[in-house]
């Protein structure tokens, strides 16, 4: 991979561009912000992209919560994933739900939209099912503010979790 201080916006947007679910316009303005030879790094490109997340207004903050499927849920079903939420849902086991798990997640799933405005948002790499579940039912009872806050430090972390996927083993 060119070091991305190098690549051109197109380049850019297509390598980073998949990091956040469905919304490259992170990527396209981290990219024009500039980006300087210490963006190379994982972590470094990590802070330049979540810095633009968190700037961003809360209407397009809440366009890429939206962007985010239900986990377990129908977009699952249809098999119309984005291809990295279909692996990290797969890698969790989230497509082996038993037909109780897959009531049990669809019903909190549209409890939680009803409660909040937008999906539920969780880093799942790494965890099993039931504790998706768990956390997806505790989360429930948190407050508006305290949840939307959850979601964009989920969020972050998926992106982390992407990254690393795309700087490999080198983190740079």
């Amino acid at each position: 991979m060119l070091p991305p201080s190098r690549m051109s916006r197109e380049e850019f947007v297509a390598t980073f561009g998949p990091v956040f679910e469905r919304s490259t316009w992170v990527a396209e303005q981290t990219f024009d912000l500039g980006l300087h030879e210490t963006a190379h790094t994982l972590e470094t490109m990590h802070e330049a992209m979540c810095k633009v997340l968190r700037s961003a207004d809360p209407g397009r903050q809440t366009e890429l919560m939206m962007a985010h499927p239900d986990l377990a849920g129908k977009l699952a079903l249809a098999g119309d994933l984005s291809a990295a939420s279909a692996n990290e849902q797969a890698g969790a086991g989230l497509d082996q739900c038993t037909p109780e798990e897959l009531a049990r997640f669809q019903g909190a799933n549209d409890e939680y939209v009803k409660r909040f405005g937008f999906p539920f948002i969780m880093a799942v790499k790494g965890k099993q099912r039931t504790e998706i579940l768990a956390a997806l039912l505790q989360r429930l009872a948190n407050e508006q503010g305290q949840e939307w806050a959850t979601a964009i430090r989920e969020i972050e972390c998926i992106a982390l979790f992407r990254l690393e996927d795309i700087f490999g083993d080198r983190g740079e």
